[in-house]
């Protein structure tokens, strides 16, 4: 499978904020966000084939007790069914819930792809169309919920955003208490804008409210 990048962080997201984590970042993305973060694992990807036995050694050479498989779309990779049975650490798989597959996961970290995150015909007519028609699939998501432990993490730009959150998590029946709201961005100065807000709607939804503490801590850089 192509990967992108490996690396030993903390988890700057969700439930699990600040756990050290193995970082495998697979490269490939049936999405285009607009505001993707990662670019170099969508709009252009990067990086270089391995192989399942590869990757676990690089893995294992760190010592951790967690991995976060995430992308791009992890669940696109081929082979990542046999990844995930080959690994034998905690392992979370950040994905945008558009596809299931029979993987082994201790936490489903699933983040369902609101409006805005939809480009606009200059940033290409094809992947505006394509990714508004794959970003939400609610039969995907519901099993997946069903089948693993499971958050729901939605990226938040304006207010509003909320509208469209309440609606998911009840079209698909998720738990309140498995949602996360995350603020949109990859400046610090622009999420802790944002987040003073999110948290007020937090206070208001009962969703938990997420900062992303990587971006405090290092910036928006590759690898940390």
């Amino acid at each position: 499978m192509k990967i992108a990048e490996i690396f030993y962080s903390i988890q700057g997201e969700g439930t699990l904020i600040g756990t050290p984590s193995v970082f495998v970042r697979t490269s490939g993305c049936n999405l285009r966000c607009v505001w993707c973060d990662t670019p170099y694992t969508s709009w252009e990807p990067q990086g270089e084939e391995r192989s399942v036995e590869w990757i676990v050694e690089q893995v294992n050479g760190y010592g951790a007790a967690h991995v976060v498989i995430t992308g791009g779309e992890p669940m696109i990779a081929p082979q990542i069914r046999e990844l995930t049975h080959s690994l034998t650490q905690h392992i979370t798989i950040e994905t945008a819930g558009t596809v299931d597959v029979d993987v082994r996961c201790d936490l489903m970290s699933i983040s369902p792809k609101l409006a805005n995150s939809t480009p606009s015909d200059k940033e290409g007519r094809r992947w505006a169309t394509q990714h508004e028609r794959t970003r939400y699939q609610p039969e995907v998501l519901k099993r997946l919920i069903q089948l693993y432990p499971y958050q729901l993490k939605f990226v938040i730009a304006e207010a509003d955003d909320l509208v469209e959150v309440q609606s998911i998590v009840v079209e698909i029946g998720a738990a309140k208490n498995r949602v996360v709201l995350m603020p949109e961005g990859t400046d610090a100065a622009v999420l802790a804008e944002r987040g003073r807000w999110l948290s007020d709607i937090a206070k208001q939804t009962g969703f938990r409210m997420s900062p992303r503490l990587h971006i405090d801590l290092w910036g928006n850089r590759r690898g940390v």
